[in-house]
């Protein structure tokens, strides 16, 4: 059931029992496909059946997968497309600061807006790609592992650690289009736009003329 679902994908499970409809369904909580082994749905399974009230071998299962396509960024990716990407649309607008890194992307791009909002005199040389790589390499070591990409749980990550920052993260040129949010009261926000095409991350320099 989960052989066309990607690895990255977030997958969850339902398992009703046809035959006595008074059963409760066995849920799986939503997890990576790639976490969704035979052996952790078997012993989640094994040990939720116990507590119904019937639930016999011979009963008829109704087994449902649900999958979520989660945003994840490794670095920039080269495709063929017509049309102009997201990053190069917003930057015609003078609001987006292009992240230049190959890899780490998320990272690199809150560092470059948090130097940012600080008036860091690092700023440019971050910006140009210069003397950031020990600081995000610094983070990466200090907070989370990107090796799986930058998602939507490794956005949770850096807002838990960034705690004095609200993180919003932007899919579209619309102010509106917000993939994710941190839930954080704070003036100081973090600004950033993803380009589902590329996968990659940059940072929104000026919302007011972003939107």
């Amino acid at each position: 059931m989960l052989e066309d679902v990607g690895d990255a994908e977030m997958v969850g499970i339902t398992i009703h029992n046809e035959v006595n409809q008074s059963d409760k369904p066995i849920g799986f909580s939503f997890r990576r496909k790639d976490q969704s082994s035979a052996d952790v749905i078997w012993s989640v399974f094994d040990k939720v059946s116990h507590s119904n009230a019937r639930f016999n071998a011979t009963d008829t299962l109704i087994v449902a997968v649900h999958s979520v396509t989660i945003p994840v960024a490794f670095g920039r990716v080269a495709i063929k497309r017509k049309s102009r990407p997201l990053a190069t649309m917003a930057h015609l607008k003078r609001s987006v600061v292009e992240v230049r890194a190959e890899e780490n992307c998320l990272a690199h791009a809150l560092v470059i807006t948090i130097v940012r909002l600080n008036n860091d005199p690092n700023y440019k040389a971050y910006r140009q790609g210069g003397k950031i790589r020990p600081v995000v390499r610094q983070l990466l070591e200090t907070c989370i592992d990107l090796k799986n990409g930058g998602g939507i749980p490794e956005l949770t990550r850096f807002q838990e650690h960034f705690h004095e920052y609200k993180l919003v993260v932007y899919s579209g040129l619309n102010c509106d289009s917000i993939m994710y949010q941190g839930h954080v009261e704070s003036n100081k926000r973090v600004n950033l736009l993803f380009d589902e095409v590329i996968r990659h991350y940059h940072v929104i320099g000026n919302l007011t003329g972003y939107g």
